[in-house]
């Protein structure tokens, strides 16, 4: 099971994320309790050894902006979070990054991993990091790679992956003390969770 460990904002974080196991780290550059700013995630991003992925979350920024943003930070992906359309995965095709596809579910989605040129897709709640949850249907199945996100907890993730059969999971205040700053039992705990379910 991925796992993705996402708004972390310090370097103990990252510290306990990397040892915790954690495939992915995101960072949260955009408007929030999590957002870092530029410093910070150069700094942060440095301290990831090579084999986790450094993800710089991106929402209602332009494509091109998150672009020069996420190469200056040095992350691994990009992550457009939100109603981003095929043709802002087009402009940032070229670049050296894998591309994440975040996005809600509702009755348009197109939930085929790779529509839009990504490399992976996020399926999260309708309001991202509200810890609130969402059902998805459990005659949907989605082929390749797609993270389950929206809602997860130590104690809610074991069943959500039961369920829907992600083939990896995103978590964000699931693993907080109070918004925006992370409990480093939790992270370690949910890491845990996900890979024994």
């Amino acid at each position: 099971m991925y796992v993705k460990l996402c708004g972390l904002r310090t370097g103990a974080d990252v510290e306990v994320a990397v040892d915790a196991g954690a495939d992915a780290i995101g960072f949260v550059f955009t408007t929030s309790a999590r957002q870092v700013d530029l410093d910070t995630a150069k700094r942060l991003v440095a301290a990831v050894p090579p084999e986790v992925l450094t993800v710089g979350v991106f929402a209602g920024v332009p494509a091109l902006e998150a672009a020069d943003l996420a190469v200056a930070a040095g992350v691994g992906a990009i992550q457009l979070h939100g109603d981003y359309p095929r043709e802002a995965f087009t402009e940032l095709a070229d670049l050296p990054v894998k591309l994440i596809r975040a996005t809600s579910l509702k009755p348009d989605t197109d939930l085929r991993v790779g529509a839009y040129g990504e490399d992976l897709l996020l399926l999260d709640s309708p309001i991202p990091g509200s810890g609130h949850t969402w059902e998805l249907d459990t005659d949907t199945r989605l082929e390749g790679h797609w993270l389950l996100a929206g809602g997860l907890t130590t104690t809610t993730v074991a069943e959500a992956i039961k369920r829907t059969r992600p083939w990896g999971v995103d978590v964000s205040s699931g693993i907080e003390s109070s918004r925006g700053v992370k409990d480093h039992t939790l992270m370690r705990a949910f890491v845990t969770a996900a890979r024994e379910a």
